[in-house]
């Protein structure tokens, strides 16, 4: 397992699709992209923002329920991708207890931001559908944070679904 961080949610242009960027921390620092749907899109910015609703959505409740029955969500881990679609376990204990259940990568995630959980991926999902993104190879260049930044936002904009393989073309299924 490779231990991600959560860049965010992008909209892919021009299919509008919302896209979940995850970072491998170290290596090669392969970015994850998997196509998402809107309300977990949501629920995801939601969660990175830390807005607040007056009345909890789904995620938050989740949240709440695994707070009020003392249960703690241990890791979020993208496990597998089948036929075009990604695969996620949530690991949580519940006192001595372990269980693992099986997930949406986005409900998985919006649920590790909300409890402040790592998001790993497995080596096998990485290789299939990960992306290096480039960057200069000597740290000590006079390189603009703000021009790497509109650098990856432009490949943002131009890139397609199929660019990421057969896995990012149609999204996650239910």
């Amino acid at each position: 397992m490779v231990e991600m961080e959560l860049l965010g949610v992008q909209v892919e242009m021009p299919s509008q699709s919302p896209l979940l960027l995850l970072r491998e921390t170290g290596g090669s620092q392969r970015v994850l992209p998997v196509v998402i749907d809107t309300p977990e899109a949501q629920a995801i910015y939601r969660g990175i923002e830390q807005i607040r609703v007056p009345r909890p959505l789904t995620h938050d409740l989740m949240a709440a329920i695994l707070d009020v029955l003392g249960a703690t969500l241990v890791k979020v881990t993208v496990t597998d991708l089948r036929d075009r679609t990604f695969f996620a376990e949530m690991e949580v204990t519940i006192g001595s207890d372990t269980h693992t259940i099986s997930a949406r990568p986005s409900d998985a995630v919006a649920l590790a931001v909300r409890a402040d959980t790592p998001i790993f991926a497995s080596e096998s999902v990485l290789d299939e559908a990960g992306q290096i993104i480039e960057l200069p190879a000597d740290p000590s260049d006079d390189v603009d944070p703000d021009e790497l930044l509109d650098e990856f936002k432009q490949f943002l904009d131009d890139v397609q679904p199929d660019d990421f393989g057969p896995a990012a073309e149609a999204g996650e299924k239910e």
